[in-house]
């Protein structure tokens, strides 16, 4: 899949693409909004006490990302109901030491709101969002401890 951009507000995508930070900062910067946070979330070389990860590969149902992640927007947008615009974005498969596989960029009139959703958007995506990781490092693999639970985008205690 390819990051084409919306006809809406909100980006969302799963993609086993790379992601481009500036791609994202861009989109969601609008006249009106004086405020863009941007989180990207990148493969480093440890992990739950194990170093020299290698890569990660990220296994999702695909078929509700896309409906969490737009469940994430619509959350954080009910909470600061002046944001501009809203990437969410999330790579799949092989993900290599320093990719991007995350990406959340918000923009606002204010940075109050775009930090606080910015963040708010992050954590629930990592917890209600059906997207799993496996660490592959010198000498094995192993499932990231996160890759357990899904929450539902209501439920979480995030800022709330």
């Amino acid at each position: 899949m390819t990051l084409t951009p919306p006809t809406s507000d909100d980006w969302i995508a799963l993609t086993d693409q790379s992601l481009d930070v500036g791609i994202a900062t861009d989109w969601v910067a609008l006249p009106g909004c004086g405020a863009v946070v941007v989180f990207s979330g990148l493969v480093r070389d440890h992990a739950d006490g194990s170093s020299g990860v290698t890569h990660i590969d990220y296994e999702a149902w695909a078929e509700q990302v896309t409906p969490r992640l737009t469940a994430v927007a619509d959350e954080a947008r009910r909470r600061w109901p002046d944001l501009g615009r809203v990437a969410l974005w999330h790579r799949e498969g092989r993900v290599l030491l320093s990719e991007s596989s995350v990406v959340v960029a918000v923009s606002s009139p204010h940075r109050g709101a775009a930090f606080d959703a910015c963040e708010f958007a992050i954590d629930t995506l990592k917890e209600s969002v059906p997207i799993w990781k496996k660490e592959f490092f010198d000498g094995g693999s192993q499932w990231a401890r996160s890759a357990q639970h899904i929450t539902d985008v209501n439920d979480s205690g995030v800022l709330a």
